[in-house]
């Protein structure tokens, strides 16, 4: 059985490998949806170092369309019951209080609610009711793109600076996870790298400032994976190619800020690329202990 509060308190840097379940995700979509192939996945990502799995079967990438209730429930509880028995730690990325319940019940250890409890109010009940972590992600809202062209328009402002406003948002919502009984010592959070905050102007101040979340007690997720802001970087660079940056630039910066992270105290760094993250993040837990 999981030392759940262990797995919390860690001072070491861990690793959390990516199972898109999903046919539209933005850097694998599609890839992992039969379900032996998911699987192996999983398999290969604990063999590649990855501490904890995170599935989700439903994209949040801007424009990305909603999947339905009951495909979301087969994809994640059949993921859950083939890795469970190989000895993962598993996080569950949902918005919806029955697949967190469902997988729960399966084996799960951790919820991953990318809207931090505020897309399905009965999301935090059901982590209140079981013993499992929760990881609760800045959130402003779905980028689906309806109020026109650009996704990130009406969600992107940040009246006293990104650092100050996510900060004082993400900590409103842990203030309603805790009212809907989730115990403190159970709470991770995840300041939404990519999540309404589409340009580097957005992330990287959210990077620097790791120890204003820090500083609120509770660990942090950093979720920097081949997000947006990342190719941004190397095309601004000169490094990208005619068709935008490779699959294997994008993981190359997303090790060093695997790195960058566990130098500076994060809890886990959510990655698509096991083995590359698995390296950094063991260099920045050893400079954390000799500095």
């Amino acid at each position: 059985m999981t030392d759940l509060q262990a797995l919390h308190d860690t001072t070491h840097t861990m690793v959390m490998g990516v199972l898109n379940i999903t046919e539209d995700s933005s850097s694998d979509g599609g890839l992992w949806l039969d379900p032996a192939k998911a699987a192996q996945h999983g398999r290969d990502m604990m063999a590649a170092g990855a501490d904890i799995i995170d599935i989700g079967a439903e994209s949040t990438r801007p424009g990305a369309k909603r999947v339905s209730e009951a495909d979301e429930l087969v994809r994640i509880t059949g993921a859950v019951k083939t890795l469970i028995p190989a000895g993962a730690i598993l996080s569950i990325d949902t918005t919806r209080a029955s697949v967190a319940a469902a997988a729960l019940s399966e084996g799960a250890q951790i919820i991953n609610d990318v809207s931090g409890g505020t897309l399905d109010a009965e999301l935090p009940h059901v982590v209140a009711d079981h013993d499992c972590l929760y990881i609760v992600q800045h959130w402003r809202g779905w980028l689906a793109g309806s109020k026109g062209a650009n996704p990130d328009q009406d969600t992107s402002v940040y009246e006293h600076g990104v650092l100050t406003d996510v900060h004082d948002e993400l900590m409103r919502q842990v203030d309603g996870v805790l009212a809907a009984g989730v115990k403190p010592e159970r709470i991770i959070i995840d300041p939404g790298l990519g999540f309404s905050k589409p340009g580097i102007e957005h992330n990287l101040p959210l990077l620097t400032g790791l120890e204003t979340f820090r500083a609120t007690g509770y660990p942090v997720l950093i979720g920097q994976s081949r997000k947006r802001f990342i190719s941004a970087m190397l095309t601004g660079a000169g490094t990208a190619g005619a068709d935008g940056p490779t699959m294997a630039q994008r993981d190359d910066v997303t090790a060093a800020l695997s790195a960058l992270s566990a130098e500076h105290g994060a809890w886990a760094v959510r990655v698509h690329d096991v083995a590359k993250s698995r390296a950094a993040v063991i260099a920045g837990n050893t400079w954390r202990e000799y500095a």
